[in-house]
């Protein structure tokens, strides 16, 4: 059994970076190796099924909406893809859940029914927030073509996830309209304190930022 459990293990970080090796909005396959290690880290502190966090987040992001067509069609690609390996049909409605369930979405999404999730999911808010969440956010919104920044544009406090999606923004505002609401969504208590001290680097970087716009300091 643990023979198989390595074998799909392989096989899920094969098919993750076949998807994702060559992706250009942050979300690529060197994302899904930080989400994983934190997985494994967050599983082990918390009594979480650490196989089942490890094949939901080497695939997480092989789903997403935002890689896709569709939510749909990015949860076919996963489904199809899970229907091949040897899991129980509960193993697989386990990963599918928390795939489906575990994005942002504007905060509209229900909380996560189970540990496994929950690890998850903090597993991907924690990247994130911090240094590298900085980076990955100026590049996903320059392959949107979302300006850095613009005063005339304010952050949106509230928004369906179209709107989220849609509506014209800036990198900046993602911060406030995203990230920094990251924190408090934290649902492990593991994750809680690497979360504030990754959310207090970015309130002094956005503090410097504003500096260095309003008066070239």
């Amino acid at each position: 059994m643990e023979s198989n459990k390595e074998t799909i293990i392989s096989a899920a970080e094969q098919f993750a970076k076949s998807e994702l090796e060559n992706d250009s909005t942050g979300h690529d396959w060197w994302h899904v190796y930080r989400v994983v290690r934190m997985a494994e880290r967050l599983a082990a502190n918390e009594g979480a099924n650490v196989f089942i966090c490890r094949v939901a987040a080497l695939l997480h992001d092989v789903a997403d909406e935002k890689l896709n067509d569709s939510k749909e069609s990015g949860l076919k690609k996963v489904s199809d893809w899970l229907e091949r390996q040897p899991l129980d049909d509960e193993e697989r409605e386990h990963i599918i859940e928390i795939i489906s369930t575990m994005s942002y979405n504007a905060g509209t999404n229900p909380p996560m029914r189970t540990i496994e999730g929950k690890v998850v999911q903090d597993a991907d808010r924690l990247d994130a927030i911090g240094a590298i969440a900085i980076a990955r956010t100026f590049v996903y919104a320059g392959w949107i073509g979302q300006p850095i920044h613009d005063p005339g544009i304010a952050p949106r406090h509230s928004m369906s996830a179209v709107e989220y999606r849609k509506e014209k923004s800036t990198a900046i505002n993602h911060f406030y309209e995203k990230l920094l609401k990251l924190k408090d969504r934290i649902n492990t208590s593991s994750a809680r304190e690497i979360a504030e001290e990754r959310h207090a680097f970015m309130e002094q970087y956005l503090k410097q930022f504003g500096l260095e716009w309003e008066s070239g300091k």
